[in-house]
């Protein structure tokens, strides 16, 4: 499997808008994986991702947990598309208890950061979602630049709502434009 092959697939999902059948696809591809361009678990990473654009959460989640059982490479801590999961099914305690494990771990990387930080901002969490987004920031250095500005503009967007004056981060943003 390829990432052209992948990008292909996920073109023909947002043109028939049909989340459901691509999911489906990548989960059964996903099953029958042993190697290629792409690992299994960003296989099934993808696959959990459009099960919850076809609003079958339980699907996901059970994607999501291969992904993370899996081992393989990914972009994303698989954990971090787990806890978005449990807020989905309102098991917020579940999803922060997971949330605090990926930090306890150690160093995050930026993609992980980033969308922690937005799953925090979707469920209320401003204070940690700002945590999250500014660990993303400080360790983003060499990190594609989509990503630091990404988090740089969500970081901006939360000290905004928490009424937080600019400070030198948020002056990163200015730069990179």
């Amino acid at each position: 499997m390829t990432r052209e092959h992948l990008d292909r697939l996920l073109e023909q999902a947002l043109l028939h808008d049909d989340h459901g059948a691509l999911a489906g696809r990548l989960d059964d591809l996903a099953r029958g994986y042993a190697s290629g361009e792409v690992s299994r678990a960003a296989i099934l990473v993808l696959a959990a991702e459009e099960w919850r654009q076809a609003g079958q959460p339980a699907r996901a989640l059970e994607c999501f947990q291969r992904a993370l059982d899996d081992g393989g490479e990914v972009s994303i801590d698989p954990r971090a598309g787990i806890a978005d999961t449990l807020f989905e099914l309102d098991r917020p305690a579940e999803a922060r208890e997971l949330v605090d494990s990926i930090k306890a771990d150690g160093r995050v990387d930026p993609g992980t950061a980033l969308h922690v930080a937005e799953t925090l901002v979707a469920y209320g969490d401003l204070s940690g979602a700002h945590e999250w987004a500014t660990e993303g920031v400080l360790t983003s250095e060499g990190a594609g630049g989509g990503t630091r500005d990404a988090l740089l503009r969500t970081r901006y967007r939360i000290r905004v709502d928490l009424g937080l004056p600019e400070d030198d981060l948020d002056a990163l943003l200015d730069v990179s434009r």
